[in-house]
């Protein structure tokens, strides 16, 4: 009898509970050899390609694209071939089950924050998370590093979402964009014309779709119709088009017409949450559960700013003057075991804005650099986001976060502190404001400051303290 091998979901290095399909590059019954390339998964942090752990015949996968597999579960089942090469007993594959630590585990997970821009003041509201578990159905402890969360061992499949009138998967998409690939023009082979990472790549190769080439160039090759069987819609065709012709928001006596009783629910196709988006609604519901928020307000006065400045680099250098000030809000607390931990340096969270979600990596060091190092680093890590290039070590450890909201709108708000994290800072839209000085009014310009943090870890004071050490120092000239 011929010894087969189930190959479960590893551990990806990534602390997360599941990971999506995003391609195969087998079907069952092929032959694949040790260490070649299995499947591609997609994370909420980076995509990820899965080798073989044998050599032998595929006889069962898992799932397809847009499938989502619980870390841990049966990934695919081998035949295994003697007169292959095969592993040793025992040798290290890199990934592993059970209950080990993924990279970065050790480190804090992200939260809503920022979004870097290359405009200076550019960061904005956001979210994103990283919560680490262990293989399901032997992890002892499903919690993550914000505390214990249970997560459904269930294994559930969605298609792909179609955006712009193309299906694919983010992380094709993100592929795409790498290769300076028109993923509009791409024709897909995918089930129901989803676009593949293959057919990406396909169109790098051969060129047939360039970022940025003329539409025309696309559509010219597109034969004509003939004109019988334009003018011969279908019955159905005539039929959707008086529908849509007939509706109408108002009744014939002129009121605002119901389509549908109070008791019906909403049409439409749930999207089940995948990568940055599943993960950011685990680890923002721990949070909410978890955490003590109390939010202090005030308003930056801009008016001594000499020149143009690059408003997140002020940002950056008022939250690290007033961590070196007040270090007990750059700090991390365990409500477990009711213990802080006060940092020494100060390592801010820089959430970047994608089409595929919203991550967050961290600035490192951010006390130790001028305003043309923290744009660089800020640009640096926005690249990595883009190509999916970022390690995943980047995406957590951080001492402290900040939200500029206030790009799109909104003047205060409460932002989410994510443990073990203290502390997020808000930066509201500026705005010009009539301000009372001695001996009548002025107009300044002022930027609304918004501090969350966790009042099990923080004095009040503490928190007003840290709060006005940030308004002083955006109150200088330079």
């Amino acid at each position: 009898m011929a010894d087969k091998k189930t190959f479960h979901l590893p551990d990806l290095g990534e602390g997360l509970p599941d990971a999506t399909i995003v391609e195969w590059f087998v079907k069952e019954g092929d032959t694949i050899r040790l260490d070649e390339n299995l499947v591609s998964m997609e994370t909420a942090k980076a995509v990820v390609e899965v080798p073989s752990p044998v050599s032998g015949k595929v006889l069962r996968l898992a799932g397809g694209p847009g499938d989502v597999i619980i870390t841990g579960a049966m990934l695919a089942e081998f035949e295994i071939d003697p007169s292959l090469p095969q592993r040793a007993e025992g040798q290290d594959t890199g990934h592993h089950h059970g209950g080990g630590h993924g990279v970065g585990s050790q480190d804090p997970a992200p939260d809503d924050r920022v979004v870097a821009s290359d405009e200076g003041g550019a960061i904005a509201d956001a979210g994103e998370p990283a919560p680490k578990a262990a293989a399901a159905g032997e992890r002892a402890d499903s919690g993550t590093v914000v505390g214990a969360m249970q997560s459904s061992d269930a294994v559930r499949s969605d298609q792909v979402v179609a955006v712009g009138g193309v299906r694919a998967m983010p992380a094709v998409r993100a592929q795409a964009r790498k290769l300076k690939v028109d993923i509009t023009r791409v024709r897909g082979t995918g089930p129901d014309g989803t676009v593949t990472m293959a057919d990406v790549k396909r169109a790098a190769a051969d060129g047939s779709a360039p970022m940025g080439a003329a539409v025309g160039t696309a559509t010219a090759a597109i034969p004509t119709a003939p004109v019988a069987a334009v003018a011969a819609p279908t019955g159905a065709a005539v039929a959707a088009g008086r529908a849509a012709t007939d509706r109408t928001a108002l009744s014939a006596s002129g009121r605002p017409m119901r389509t549908q009783p109070p008791s019906v629910t909403a049409s439409g196709q749930p999207e089940q949450l995948k990568g940055v988006r599943r993960n950011m609604a685990r680890v923002m519901a721990a949070a909410h559960a978890q955490v003590v928020p109390t939010t202090l307000v005030d308003d930056a006065d801009l008016h001594a700013w000499v020149g143009k400045q690059d408003i997140t680099a002020r940002l950056i250098r008022a939250i690290c003057a007033a961590a070196k000030a007040v270090p007990a809000l750059n700090a991390w607390f365990d409500g477990e075991n009711l213990t802080r931990t006060l940092h020494p340096h100060v390592d801010i969270g820089i959430a970047v804005d994608t089409e595929d979600g919203l991550f967050v990596p961290a600035l490192r060091n951010a006390d130790v650099l001028d305003a043309a190092g923290v744009r660089a680093g800020i640009q640096r890590l926005r690249a990595q986001v883009e190509d999916r290039s970022i390690p995943a070590s980047e995406l957590s450890g951080y001492t402290i976060s900040l939200s500029n909201f206030g790009m799109f709108a909104g003047r205060y708000a409460t932002p989410v502190v994510v443990p073990p994290c203290v502390a997020i800072v808000g930066a509201g839209k500026l705005s010009q404001d009539v301000v009372a000085v001695i001996g009548g009014i002025e107009v300044h310009r002022r930027m609304p400051i918004s501090l969350t943090f966790d009042h099990r870890a923080a004095t009040g004071g503490e928190a007003a303290r840290f709060l006005k050490a940030i308004l002083d120092d955006l109150a200088l000239p330079h």
